[in-house]
């Protein structure tokens, strides 16, 4: 595809589209307002970033997460992953990235990923609900609480660094190249296992 080309060969071009998710995530997370995802079908990759940016995350019964970067040859970025451990731990968000496997609403209420579920169709409701009892609330302790608890979470001071390096290097590798062409082809890809096995 012709932006994996420019993406490729302009460095400048390359720094400035890797530091828009990241943005993106901390803008949503640091409004003093409260934010929550509703959570329908599926969410995957950059949609689970977003979600977890937010302050609350309600789910359909039927919905999943799926973290899919590492299947296609690329890491978990966007400051996702301390925002991840902060909510689940270091070793289910280690399960959740590395494997890629489809994490159903029952997991995620249980892990501490989604803070309520509801029949499938109506998360925008409930969302909208929760959201309608948070505005009647005084916005000024409610501003304060969320930003306490952010601060004391730590993950809002992640500097995100070596996350963008990280993503820079294994978008460029022959495993990401693999990783999305068998996506787009609909087919396994198949990496290349440069590391030695001894």
């Amino acid at each position: 595809p012709e932006i994996l080309k420019i993406f490729q060969e302009h460095a400048t071009i390359r720094r400035i589209l890797l530091e828009a998710g990241p943005r993106m995530c901390k803008a949503w997370e640091e409004l003093p307002q409260i934010t929550i995802a509703a959570i329908e079908g599926f969410c995957i990759g950059g949609a689970v970033s977003l979600s977890l940016a937010c302050d609350f995350r309600i789910m359909a019964k039927n919905a999943h997460i799926r973290i899919s970067e590492i299947d296609l040859g690329m890491n978990f970025s966007w400051g996702s992953i301390a925002r991840l451990v902060s909510l689940v731990g270091p070793a289910r968000s280690k399960i959740w990235v590395i494997t890629a496997d489809k994490v159903g609403c029952p997991e995620a209420m249980e892990s501490g990923f989604a803070q309520w579920s509801c029949p499938p169709g109506l998360a925008g409701q409930k969302a909208h609900g929760l959201a309608e009892r948070i505005k009647d609330k005084p916005q000024m302790p409610v501003s304060m609480t969320k930003q306490t608890v952010n601060a004391l979470t730590g993950y809002t001071s992640y500097i995100g660094h070596m996350d963008m390096d990280q993503f820079a290097l294994t978008a460029l590798s022959e495993d990401s190249r693999e990783g999305i062409m068998a996506f787009l082809e609909k087919r396994r890809p198949f990496f290349n296992k440069d590391l030695p096995d001894d």
